[in-house]
């Protein structure tokens, strides 16, 4: 039995990358609005008057929703898939990487809130 197992280079290996980040962001409303946030992020990130490690942190910190978001999605493919039948399985394996994501938000909050209190209060 063969695999379905392409050849890799890192020009391949890159272009399978780009192409799954373009699929997801074109099928994807919460991931779009984690590419906003990213954005807006970024901006405030290197416009307050914060030192380049306190903006570096912050930068950072802003692509682990990003990533977390791409990681849920392969789960939702993944589960969608197997079945499109209510299965509890299923069922925790998506709500497993709706947690990723809610987790990840919290903690891109925390970081923001101790650099920003560092910064300004301390």
């Amino acid at each position: 039995m063969a695999l379905n197992k392409p050849e890799y280079t890192l020009f391949k290996n890159t272009r399978y990358a780009l192409s799954g980040l373009a699929e997801v962001t074109r099928n994807e409303k919460s991931f779009r609005l984690q590419l906003l946030l990213f954005g807006w992020g970024m901006a405030v990130a290197w416009f307050l008057p914060l030192s380049f490690v306190h903006s570096a942190i912050l930068s950072v910190s802003l692509f682990v929703p990003l990533i977390a978001e791409i990681i849920n999605s392969a789960i939702e493919r993944t589960v969608d898939l197997v079945t499109f039948e209510h299965h509890e399985l299923a069922k925790r394996a998506k709500d497993a990487g709706a947690a990723l994501v809610f987790l990840s938000l919290a903690m891109l909050g925390f970081v923001w809130g101790l650099v920003l209190l560092d910064a300004f209060c301390l």
